[in-house]
């Protein structure tokens, strides 16, 4: 008998044993019993200014694409280092690829010496910082050289002829803008501050300096007198020529070494700028077809870009009645790219390192 009790309870036993195994498996299969958690939706993290400001140098970069293999130039560290203070303004998208416009006129201003954060964001130039808002600024762009002579010439040679200082009495024979302007059947002038007479010879009197007027140095201009009486004129005339509705096609400005900021703060050339741009803002010349281009000749430290520039970050305006408002670009751009835009708008020829492909024109500012 206790055989058969020991055998019953072993068949009681296991039987309970082969239900378990079934309950388990049901239990494990089942939704409730999962240790698995449920999922849970991530969100991606916003990007920063930073972020939004490399993604839009990406996509003006794409726009501005030439048809040849090479690629855009990247963005420097120096533009994605103003990511913040362009994602304050909304601009709108970058226009499709075109040409540079047809100019009726151009006006030109060349202030001096002063980096790109200095003079933007800088609460001491409301009024430049105000002109930003309203129309076009390259955020990554750069001088040609050092000091600022060759600035000047090249921003009206395409080259800086080789020469490397300020120098008073190293004149060339180079064509120029002004040639180019004169040969295609427009007007030009160059309007200098306190400059005494038409064509002065001297290399500085007051606030007047030879080396910021590059039309001095053009032998085909210094040595015909009165080609040069004509064309290179005290900034005076200049109140008179826009009074009178006679604006030259070209017309090119060089303030006066305080306003120019070369001896000055930003904020005296600010109020200057206060004191001319209107004038020029409201012409007939500048309302039908013109552009008015603000740049600073260097800066104050070597960045560079594309080919042969290394005159430092400096910020220049694209200002004109079909610029994209607001519109700031990161595309690298320099003063060859400058006067390359002026020759594009005015169909003519490149002159030197203005043809080069790695300089390209400023010509996304514009809408179509």
């Amino acid at each position: 008998m206790r055989g058969l009790g020991l055998k019953a309870a072993i068949i009681i036993v296991g039987a309970g044993a082969v239900m378990t195994v079934p309950t388990l498996m049901v239990l494990r299969s089942s939704p409730t019993a999962s240790t698995t958690p449920a999922p849970t939706h991530v969100t991606e993290p916003a990007r920063d200014d930073d972020d939004l400001q490399v993604q839009r140098a990406k996509r003006i970069a794409l726009a501005r694409a030439t048809p040849t293999p090479a690629s855009a130039p990247a963005p420097t560290a120096a533009a994605q280092a103003n990511g913040p203070a362009a994602a304050l303004h909304s601009a709108p998208p970058p226009p499709a690829v075109g040409a540079v416009p047809s100019f009726s006129h151009v006006f030109v201003i060349v202030m001096e010496n002063h980096e790109y954060n200095s003079v933007i964001g800088n609460p001491a130039a409301p009024y430049t910082n105000g002109l930003v808002n309203s129309y076009g600024l390259a955020t990554n762009y750069y001088g040609a050289s050092h000091p600022s002579l060759p600035n000047y010439l090249a921003l009206t040679a395409g080259s800086t002829v080789g020469i490397a200082s300020d120098c008073t009495n190293c004149f060339v024979s180079a064509t120029n803008i002004a040639d180019q302007v004169e040969g295609s059947g427009r007007s030009w002038k160059a309007y200098m501050e306190d400059m005494p007479v038409p064509c002065y010879m001297g290399a500085l009197t007051g606030n007047y300096a030879m080396k910021h007027n590059p039309f001095m140095y053009y032998n085909d201009i210094r040595n015909n007198a009165a080609r040069c009486a004509a064309h290179v004129v005290p900034f005076t005339q200049f109140w008179v020529d826009m009074s009178s509705g006679h604006a030259p096609d070209f017309v090119w400005i060089t303030p006066n070494m305080c306003n120019d900021t070369h001896d000055c703060p930003v904020g005296t050339g600010d109020a200057w700028l206060r004191s001319v741009v209107p004038t020029i803002t409201g012409s007939v010349a500048f309302r039908n077809g013109g552009v008015l281009f603000i740049t600073y000749d260097e800066g104050s430290t070597s960045a560079g870009c594309c080919s042969d520039s290394w005159g430092g970050h400096v910020a220049t305006l694209v200002i004109a009645p079909n610029a994209i408002s607001g519109f700031r670009s990161a595309v690298a751009e320099n003063h060859y790219g400058l006067l390359r835009t002026i020759e594009d708008g005015f169909h003519l020829s490149h002159l030197g390192a203005a043809g080069w492909a790695s300089n390209l024109p400023l010509r996304e500012y514009f809408r179509n």
